[in-house]
């Protein structure tokens, strides 16, 4: 039997149980942020060497030369082409998907001119280079590959360099295959923090990046975060989540299989499932119990739904999307009969599924929408990673003659009240009568 935290919104104390449910600390372990402060210096300073020595203590992997470890396009398309047809077939499908949802968020560069001739407007440019870290060895996870690559080469990034570690040299056919589908142009075999500091600061061999992309281990996460600012990161994500709205239309099994779906990941994850139904919770409950039982991973399950799970009752399902824009869920799920209808009353969510036959899994491998989500509540103001992540913004500033008059005016009475003299004068010099 699993033991669910059960809340219902009219109890006095709920929104102080609700808060307590949802804290997660995220604060890194200090040996942690010690360790990988160390490396990245380390790596700056002494480049291929470091990345070298880290890979042969880290991952058991020795080699003489940082070079040796980038494998060729050859290899990935080898990777590719060894896989089952059926394999091959379904990561391009979902490559496929990924890439026709992008291609619709590419912004286009924009300009207007007002009526004395000047210009004003907005160039939108690709990131030059962008680094996109992958887990390896048995945690493999070729749909990252697809969802953090395919946006980027969409976007026009000139080069994507991958880094991969491969413990023991063992490396993932699906992964490189995922390499080869989505365009990567480089891949290195290396992880953890020193693979994030290769990508950061450069090293002899691998090139320095202006943006890192892509999941990891602690390390990864704390190497992530020490480097922003020298270059851009997409998110520091927290454990997976779901929450699923419903009204009873859906099978219990279905639900239950649902709130899985996000348990499995890790023992942090969070599955929280509101309804206005309170004997549908309880059948909900029921499945859970009879479910659990037959999942390889049912102690991460069990321990994820004990410790951060929760079954919650509503008054009626407009107060469910008032908790779950409170909540600001990575992945929320419209378990019900009309989820148009409730759609406008949601603010704040990662994704979006709708619908009782609108698994999270599917957005996950293929649906065709980013599953690099915000996590943690930061869905309350950031988005899905997608191609806008990959292009930067360029203000387009062409005064006329005509136009300087009349701002250079504006501009230089506000700058002496500012005290900024030269700012005042440069304006004055476009004026034709001073």
């Amino acid at each position: 039997m699993v033991t669910l935290t059960r809340l219902d919104s009219t109890a006095h104390d709920f929104r102080a149980r609700l808060d307590r449910l949802l804290q997660f600390d995220d604060a890194t372990d200090a040996a942690i942020e010690q360790t990988v402060v160390a490396i990245l210096q380390d790596v700056r300073t002494r480049g291929d060497a470091a990345v070298l020595d880290y890979t042969e203590r880290f991952d058991r992997l020795k080699a003489d030369t940082l070079a040796s470890l980038e494998l060729d396009a050859a290899t990935l398309v080898a990777a590719r082409d060894s896989l089952p047809v059926e394999t091959r077939a379904a990561l391009e499908a979902a490559a496929a998907r990924v890439r026709r949802y992008h291609e619709r968020q590419v912004q286009q560069s924009w300009t207007y001119t007002e009526d004395d001739g000047t210009v004003l407007g907005q160039q939108i440019t690709p990131l030059d280079r962008v680094g996109l870290y992958v887990p390896g060895g048995k945690a493999a996870y070729p749909s990252s590959v697809l969802m953090n690559a395919i946006p980027a080469k969409v976007a026009g990034v000139g080069e994507l360099v991958m880094v991969v570690p491969t413990p023991g040299g063992e490396k993932n056919p699906l992964v490189l295959a995922a390499a080869a589908i989505a365009g990567v142009d480089r891949v290195f075999t290396i992880g953890g923090a020193q693979a994030v500091a290769a990508l950061a600061y450069g090293t002899e061999t691998v090139p320095q990046v202006d943006k890192i992309v892509g999941p990891g281990n602690a390390y990864v996460a704390a190497a992530k975060r020490r480097v922003f600012g020298t270059v851009g990161i997409d998110m520091i994500a927290g454990p997976s989540e779901i929450l699923i709205i419903a009204d009873g239309s859906a099978p219990a099994e279905w639900v239950a299989m649902d709130l899985f779906s996000q348990a499995e990941h890790d023992e942090l994850a969070q599955s929280i499932l509101l309804s206005p139904d309170a004997a549908y919770l309880d059948t909900v409950a029921a499945a859970i119990d009879r479910l659990i039982v037959e999942m390889p991973r049912s102690e991460v399950i069990r321990t994820s739904l004990t410790n951060r799970g929760a079954l919650i009752r509503t008054r009626d399902l407009d107060e469910a999307a008032a908790i779950s824009n409170i909540i600001a869920p990575e992945h929320l799920e419209l378990a019900v009969a009309d989820p148009d209808a409730l759609l406008p009353r949601l603010r704040h969510a990662g994704a979006i599924f709708m619908g009782n036959n609108t698994c999270e899994s599917l957005g996950d491998y293929c649906a065709g929408p980013n599953h690099v989500l915000p996590t943690s509540r930061t869905a309350r103001f950031s988005s899905p990673l997608g191609v806008y992540d990959f292009q930067k913004r360029s203000s387009l500033i062409h005064v006329s003659q005509a136009g300087a008059q009349t701002l250079g005016r504006i501009a230089a009475a506000l700058a002496y009240g500012e005290g900024l003299q030269a700012h005042a004068r440069s304006a004055e010099y476009r004026l034709t009568h001073r």
